[in-house]
């Protein structure tokens, strides 16, 4: 079982809880607090230590049945499903992720779906426990005990809304529900809004601003961050405004520094930079802790995008999965003012096609920041062989991962040891975002542009800006890569690139919402976010359905693919939990619509 990450969440080492989650095919059958009586963990160490397992599975590993489909970056759910990304490898390797490309041949007993499903309502539980074992806790003072039970809540909206964005009709479970009492059902969908909304309003009131040095930890800002969030996946944007103005004005990260962009777009990714100005939460992940294992088990490393490295080269072992598509590199293409091809990025000549003609006009920087391609720098690898890094060019394109790697000269330190596969090239002490800065400023210009055109192209032009101020942290090519703070010296440019803020001219009534979610997809590529914008935004079939035309002629895997509209958006909830929580003729659980 997963060694609890302690050094940047909580500094000192409680193991008792570790032994108590058992998990079984059902939270409805999960025994109270394991084998464990609860009264022998109602102290200040006991709750403190369910309080670090509940934090353990943020990462997404650590739950019965958790795998690659479960991880914090959401590759498979959030960016297979999209525009932005093919599932990789060969088509029969991790075969339950190829219907992610496919729509038209997933299933609810598709294998990969329960992974996420499971360790949703693992990390559901663990909260709950937290919060039924800090009732009856003795030596806890009441300012300790409200800062558990806000981080618990916290956690558990956390978990409730990963559950909802891939599962939508899900059950709320908060802690009354038990074995004995399983009084729960999907029918009411806004009851499931009013427990993360009201877990995450008590967060926010509670939550401490900063941590100091357990940056791991959720703060009052991580808190406004996901309510804000989560109003705007309600479609109710002038609630979400207010907060979004307070974080982005007066927020601070965990470790007290107040919200920034970085001025180095790829920071963000550097394991040697991370929990930076820009980390609004993040899943926190180690290496070299004892936790490294081969085939299985559960290291503190990235072990959700362990499949996520170039194939046969450069950093990884193996095996060629999540790679970019031609379109989401189609979409960095600029134009002579420098900026995004709104309309027509997908037209032309396709950026780095070795096949006839290349795209050889401008680029936005960061596309060699998001992706690996032919010839350019790929850190300190060398230059990037296109098809010679790809498993099957045909389905998977000529574009490597990048946002998830490391450097050749952070190999040893920043990747584990303790295995003699897995580990020292594919566990990575590389943190996941599921907030940052450059996040929250994109969703305040969502809420903005309606009323104030003006300040929505300024938070648009922000994000830009970070680039196009910075050309030092552009790539560069026949140059030494400075690992420590992703920059480059010497050489020449990599590419043609350009990038420039949007005038009044340019950021229109007319375009400004689509100019506002061409920024978020180019912006968050590749992070797991770009379907669920797609979801929310109420466009994800007329998109994927457009792109899957655009693909289906050169990729084999897309042929017979089609989104179907009210029904793919969503991810069918697995039969086997259909089947087990209505097994005793209460119907608990209505499958998703089309499955």
């Amino acid at each position: 079982m997963k060694k609890i990450k302690n050094k940047l969440l909580i500094p000192f080492s409680i193991v008792v809880a570790v032994t108590i989650f058992a998990c079984s095919k059902s939270f409805l059958d999960k025994p109270p607090l394991g084998t464990l009586n609860p009264q022998i963990l109602a102290t200040a160490d006991g709750v403190q230590g369910l309080l670090i397992g509940a934090y353990s599975l943020v990462d997404g590993e650590g739950a019965s049945g958790d795998g690659f489909a479960s991880g914090a970056s959401n590759w498979i759910f959030g960016g297979v499903t999209s525009d932005d990304a093919y599932k990789g490898s060969d088509p029969s390797d991790v075969a339950d992720a190829a219907p992610m490309e496919q729509w038209t041949t997933l299933t609810s007993t598709n294998g990969a779906i329960p992974q996420k499903w499971n360790l949703c309502y693992a990390g559901i539980n663990r909260c709950n426990d937290v919060l039924v074992t800090l009732k009856i806790a003795e030596g806890i003072d009441a300012a300790t005990q409200t800062k558990i039970e806000a981080q618990a809540r916290f956690l558990r909206a956390f978990y409730h809304f990963e559950a909802k964005k891939i599962f939508n009709n899900i059950l709320p479970v908060d802690e009354t529900i038990s074995p004995e009492n399983t009084a729960t059902t999907n029918a009411d969908q806004t009851a499931v809004w009013n427990l993360i909304v009201g877990d995450l309003t008590f967060a926010k009131d509670n939550l401490p601003e900063s941590w100091g040095g357990e940056v791991g930890r959720a703060n009052k800002w991580a808190a406004v961050c996901l309510l804000a969030k989560s109003y705007m996946f309600q479609g109710q944007n002038a609630s979400a405004l207010p907060l979004l103005n307070d974080a982005i004005n007066n927020g601070k990260t965990a470790g007290g520094v107040k919200y920034a962009l970085n001025n180095n777009y790829y920071s963000n990714f550097n394991p040697a930079q991370k929990n930076s100005a820009e980390s609004v939460f993040a899943a926190q992940t180690s290496v070299q802790d004892g936790s490294s294992v081969d085939w299985g088990g559960d290291p503190n490393g990235n072990y959700g995008d362990i499949l996520n490295f170039p194939y046969t080269g450069g950093p990884g072992a193996c095996c060629g999965f999540y790679n970019p598509s031609q379109d989401l590199a189609n979409a960095y293409k600029t134009d002579a003012n420098g900026l995004p091809l709104l309309d027509t990025w997908y037209t032309g000549l396709n950026v780095s096609d070795p096949a006839g003609s290349p795209y050889l006009g401008t680029v936005d920087p960061r596309i060699d920041w998001v992706m690996g391609r032919e010839p350019i720098p790929y850190l300190d690898w060398g230059n990037h062989p296109g098809a010679d890094w790809i498993r099957n060019p045909v389905n998977d394109g000529l574009f490597s991962p990048k946002k998830n790697v490391y450097a050749a000269s952070q190999k040893g330190q920043y990747t584990d040891v303790g295995s003699a596969y897995w580990g020292p090239t594919e566990l990575v002490a590389n943190n996941v975002n599921i907030i940052r800065f450059a996040d929250v400023i994109l969703w305040r210009a969502e809420c903005e542009y309606a009323s104030d055109l003006n300040a929505a192209m300024n938070d648009v032009n922000l994000v830009r800006n970070r680039v196009a101020d910075h050309p030092e942290t552009w790539v560069r090519k026949d140059a030494t890569y400075n690992a420590a703070t992703a920059t480059y010296s010497g050489g020449t440019l990599a590419d043609n690139y350009l990038i420039k803020p949007y005038t009044a001219a340019t950021f229109t009534a007319a375009n400004a919402l689509k100019a506002i979610q061409f920024e978020r997809r180019i912006e968050l590529a590749m992070e797991g976010q770009r379907f669920f914008d797609l979801v929310r935004w109420g466009i994800a079939a007329p998109t994927i359905n457009a792109y899957i035309q655009r693909e289906k002629v050169n990729r084999p895997l897309k042929a017979s693919a089609v989104f179907t509209a009210n029904k793919n958006e969503y991810m069918p909830i697995p039969q086997g939990e259909v089947d087990n929580l209505n097994a005793d003729g209460t119907i608990r659980v209505t499958q998703n619509p089309g499955y």
